[in-house]
């Protein structure tokens, strides 16, 4: 053991960097002074495009590989239809937010953040949440991710930590996966990541379904009236079937019977007809108290406290058609953070103003040139008339004998009249690599976000950790991220540290502030579209079965019979043969039969395995037989009994039962 420890020392040594290392310079060989942040007009100021460091950086990135997105390479897509629900003349200009008459086309595209394409749908990630609306005004898209927070400040740092994320470069391993070394030496060292840590760290991080998970704008942006008038906007969507979300354990176990989980599920449901709803609501604040907060709202680590300013909804996006062909509609869609329209404005956030760089620049190496918005599905509806010309993948025919402005030729045509018009905002400062002082806080809502987690959520964010850091080779990269959460919270800390044989960090102290909404625990409760496994067998005593069946189906739920063997059980069709089965990708178990099914080893670890995922439990007929062969407790969210169809859909509602002893069944 003494030699296989000496190796791997030596092994690490051979990575460590040498004491005289060399200055960073740019691809010219010119020396770097700051490479955490832009430059930019004053230290709130918008970024200046002459920063050849960062233009440089983030362009080298945006062209690293080609056809897979960098990020969020692995998504699935689905059509929609937006409507508002009245009009926000005083607010902005936008026509599609004024205009109640018509719905507004959309197209959604989900995504995992860190994982190749061929990685699979539930790993703890970052999901990506982006819409685009085809409005008479040209195409605007909310490129948002289920956290409302990000990883970094400004966007110069944007290539470091997806390169810390991303796998190990010398082995490219781990696939998909922040539990390694490179990922936590970027979070000791960046503590401004803390915050989104937390998120990520959460049950968050493994949605139940895209059609259960919210989407967040992350950035602040600007409304702007007709009268030219501003209002800080962040945007946020809030499923209707409320946010729930899948169990570490069951994660893994989904990772190798379903890698499609996710994608399936929302293709499914919308081929069903049960169209996933989302309602877009809206944080708005008033420029004279752009100043109010604890916080600067440029700061994209940082959210607002909805009890500080509360959601308004504005209206509701219904995804009613899957893509005719995944490569030509959900791979090809190009979203871009600076795709907006008139009536909507960008401030001077710094990771916000390298988006509006970075995503064009990426586009065009991507899908093979500037003509990309002429593919089907970036293709606004409504007429494009501009002297642009050429270039890779032209579609179109120019008819025009001019291709410039002005023109005489052409009747002057296009012309530039009447169109976008950005808000006028004064801006002045010394140019700077520097960030406001208003950024330094890197701790507070971290702490927020622990102290409004509920017992069973905390729980889970210290186990997360443990896995994580236990994936960690370097002691020190362990003992930063530890020191780091002693700046949280002392309970957290002192945990992880335990978990890891380590000692508890010095202790800092910590506000008791809390936002109820951060918890998962108060969700809209209903069984539509959850996924109920009923365990039936040769024998099984159908009128048992079927009223039970028929009351879940008709408040939404998918019931699907599983047998010993494909065909029928008594008159009722099998969906899926009990060896193809696994508890993991349903919400619920009925065990409908004990007589064939109670000594089936199978069969009494598929309800053993969803008892331990704290999933509610049903036992009609015979099924006694098979929970007791499983020697399962008589525990919170088990029933038993023909006549529980109500309390049975009441418990599946309720999602999990968190405070189950799950300790007591055997394996």
């Amino acid at each position: 053991m003494q030699r296989e420890r000496d190796a791997k020392d030596r092994q690490l040594d051979a990575h460590r960097v040498p004491a005289d290392r060399l200055n960073m310079t740019t691809d010219q060989g010119v020396r770097v002074d700051d490479t955490d942040n832009a430059l930019r007009a004053g230290t709130r100021g918008p970024t200046i495009m002459e920063d050849f460091h960062f233009r440089e950086k983030i362009t080298r990135f945006d062209h690293e590989r080609i056809p897979e997105r960098v990020v969020h390479a692995r998504g699935a897509g689905a059509y929609g239809i937006f409507q508002l629900y009245e009009p926000l003349g005083d607010l902005t200009s936008a026509a599609f937010l004024t205009d109640t008459s018509a719905p507004t086309p959309t197209f959604v595209r989900f995504s995992t953040v860190a994982g190749s394409r061929g990685s699979a749908d539930t790993v703890r990630d970052v999901r990506g949440f982006a819409t685009k609306f085809y409005t008479a005004q040209g195409n605007f898209d909310i490129v948002a991710n289920n956290f409302p927070v990000f990883f970094i400040q400004d966007g110069i740092k944007f290539p470091d930590f997806v390169h810390a994320v991303k796998p190990e470069p010398h082995n490219e391993i781990p696939q998909a996966q922040s539990a390694h070394d490179t990922f936590w030496d970027f979070v000791q060292l960046q503590p401004e990541s803390l915050h989104m840590v937390m998120w990520l760290m959460s049950d968050r991080a493994i949605p139940r379904s895209f059609r259960m998970m919210q989407g967040f704008g992350v950035h602040t942006f600007r409304l702007v009236n007709a009268s030219g008038q501003g209002t800080f906007v962040k945007w946020h969507w809030r499923p209707a079937l409320g946010t729930y979300s899948l169990e570490w354990d069951e994660v893994l176990r989904i990772q190798g019977n379903d890698p499609d989980y996710n994608r399936r599920d929302l293709w499914e449901a919308i081929e069903r007809g049960a169209h996933p709803e989302y309602e877009l609501c809206v944080q708005l604040v008033p420029e004279p108290r752009e100043h109010d907060f604890d916080f600067d709202l440029l700061d994209a680590t940082k959210i607002i406290p909805e009890e500080l300013v509360p959601l308004r909804p504005i209206g509701k996006m219904t995804l009613n058609r899957n893509p005719q062909n995944f490569f030509a509609e959900t791979e090809q869609v190009a979203f871009h953070t600076a795709n907006i329209v008139p009536g909507i404005d960008f401030t001077n956030d710094p990771l916000l103003q390298a988006r509006n760089f970075s995503y064009l620049d990426t586009q065009l190496l991507r899908l093979a040139g500037p003509n990309f918005p002429q593919i089907p599905i970036n293709r606004p509806v409504n007429e494009v008339r501009n002297d642009q010309r050429d270039g890779f993948h032209q579609h179109l025919i120019h008819e025009s004998l001019t291709s410039y402005a002005p023109n005489s030729i052409s009747g002057g045509c296009p012309a530039a009249m009447d169109g976008y018009r950005h808000y006028q905002e004064k801006v002045e400062g010394t140019k700077i690599r520097m960030r406001s002082p208003s950024f330094e806080d890197h701790y507070s809502q971290a702490t927020l976000f622990w102290n409004s987690m509920a017992e069973w959520e905390k729980q889970h964010i210290v186990a997360a950790f443990l896995f994580e850091l236990g994936h960690v080779e370097r002691k020190p990269i362990k003992e930063g991220v530890v020191r780091h959460l002693g700046q949280i919270h002392p309970d957290l800390a002192s945990q992880v540290a335990e978990g890891l044989g380590l000692p508890a960090p010095a202790l800092a102290q910590v506000h008791a502030n809390a936002s109820p909404a951060l918890s998962m625990t108060n969700q809209p409760r209903s069984i539509a579209t959850r996924k109920i496994a009923i365990l039936m067998g040769d024998g099984t005593d159908s009128l048992a079965v079927t009223p039970l069946r028929q009351a879940l189906e008709s408040q939404g739920a998918v019931c699907e019979v599983i047998a010993p063997h494909e065909g029928v059980v008594g008159d009722i069709p099998v969906d899926k043969q009990l060896s193809a089965a696994n508890s993991v990708t349903y919400d619920a178990v009925v065990a409908a039969d004990g007589k064939a099914l109670g000594s089936l080893g199978r069969a009494q670890f598929f309800v053993k395995e969803a008892f331990r995922h704290h999933k509610p439990i049903a036992a009609v007929g015979s099924g006694r037989q098979l929970v007791e062969a499983a020697q399962l407790p008589n525990d919170v969210g088990v029933l038993f009994g023909n006549h529980i169809a109500q309390e049975f859909a009441e418990a599946v509602a309720v999602h999990r039962f968190w405070d189950r002893d799950v300790s007591s069944v055997p394996a």
